[in-house]
């Protein structure tokens, strides 16, 4: 080898050397995901998106709200976003596509459809964004944790409640949600298992969706009541799984004028089915505590991403409010939790 070469390669190798050590390193931590394994550069500010299944309804609000106050505590941005209403599925789906594309610290979702926001988790978690799911579950196992409440006890709850006002005897509706929502579709599983071997109670409907908004609800309502002869006395009480179906058949009933005959028992609540439970339109609510559900749902994904132990599910509870306990202060907390503290409304 001549001595000029020798002496250029001395040169590429000092050159080397000086390149790796001036280049600046990143340090990272990683958390336990899974199947996935997640990192995250220590010292940049944890971003985490919440996508709701909507974001008119009173329920997501109060779940916003939970986020906010878990945000503040543990210290991490949110982001909050989701579809105006709850049948716009594509809406959803853009949205969390959108946030692995932004590369998120990691995605709360709700889905809209178990089924249809199976692959935007998935893909979320081959980007290396973990994802929490709340309120309602997702086909496959990509997700971190699944934070909601035991829906089909739930239902059975809300069965209970119903035999019990009307003293085991009656012809019953169950006006569904609509297709493809776990949460519901367990609420309504639980309420017709509950239903098995009490003789008195027949079901007159169970195949009737109400959908995602209260008029939609509203509509599909007035048809049962009509259909089933509400007025003549052939139907004696109702269930309905959410906020817009429970608010929807209430409005029916109303106009219908069998409202303080025909026994409603919905679920979740808002200060309208509230105030027609005190004014005896409603026989009672299964109500959850979407506050709570929002607040664990941030804690449990900043949590993980700071390489700390979650539960692969978390069971946030329910309640069967009627008149006899709606002014218990625990009771008074679910239903009225402090929307303007964390929202500023």
């Amino acid at each position: 080898m001549s001595s000029s070469i020798a002496r250029m390669l001395l040169a590429a190798v000092v050159l080397s050397g000086i390149s790796c050590k001036d280049k600046p390193s990143t340090a990272t931590s990683t958390a336990e995901a899974g199947a996935s394994g997640v990192t995250t550069t220590a010292g940049k500010r944890i971003k985490i998106a919440v996508v709701p299944k909507g974001t008119t309804h009173e329920y997501w609000k109060s779940v916003h709200a939970g986020a906010m106050k878990a945000a503040k505590e543990v210290d991490v941005d949110i982001v909050w976003k989701g579809p105006l209403k709850e049948d716009d599925l594509k809406a959803q789906i853009d949205v969390v596509s959108t946030f692995v594309a932004q590369g998120v610290s990691g995605i709360i979702v709700a889905p809209l459809n178990d089924a249809a926001l199976k692959m935007p988790v998935k893909n979320a978690v081959d980007a290396n964004i973990p994802v929490v799911v709340f309120d309602s579950d997702v086909q496959g196992d990509a997700q971190t944790s699944f934070v909601a409440t035991d829906n089909q006890a739930a239902g059975r709850l809300a069965a209970e409640g119903l035999a019990k006002a009307l003293d085991g005897k009656g012809k019953l509706l169950l006006l569904r949600y609509q297709e493809g929502s776990a949460s519901t579709t367990n609420r309504e599983k639980g309420f017709l298992d509950d239903l098995n071997g009490k003789n008195g109670l027949s079901l007159v409907s169970d195949n009737q969706y109400g959908g995602a908004t209260t008029e939609s609800a509203f509509q599909k309502s007035e048809s049962l009541l009509v259909a089933h002869k509400a007025q003549a006395g052939g139907v004696d009480g109702v269930f309905a799984p959410n906020e817009s179906t429970t608010f929807g058949m209430l409005q029916a009933l109303k106009k219908s004028g069998v409202n303080k005959k025909v026994k409603l028992v919905g679920f979740d609540a808002s200060e309208k089915l509230v105030q027609a439970l005190r004014d005896g339109d409603i026989e009672g609510l299964v109500v959850q505590n979407p506050f709570n559900m929002g607040y664990i749902s941030v804690k449990t994904m900043a949590d993980h991403l700071r390489g700390k132990p979650v539960e692969k599910r978390i069971d946030t509870g329910a309640r069967y409010v009627d008149k006899t306990n709606v002014d218990d202060p625990a009771v008074k907390e679910m239903l009225s939790p402090d929307l303007k503290q964390w929202l500023g409304e």
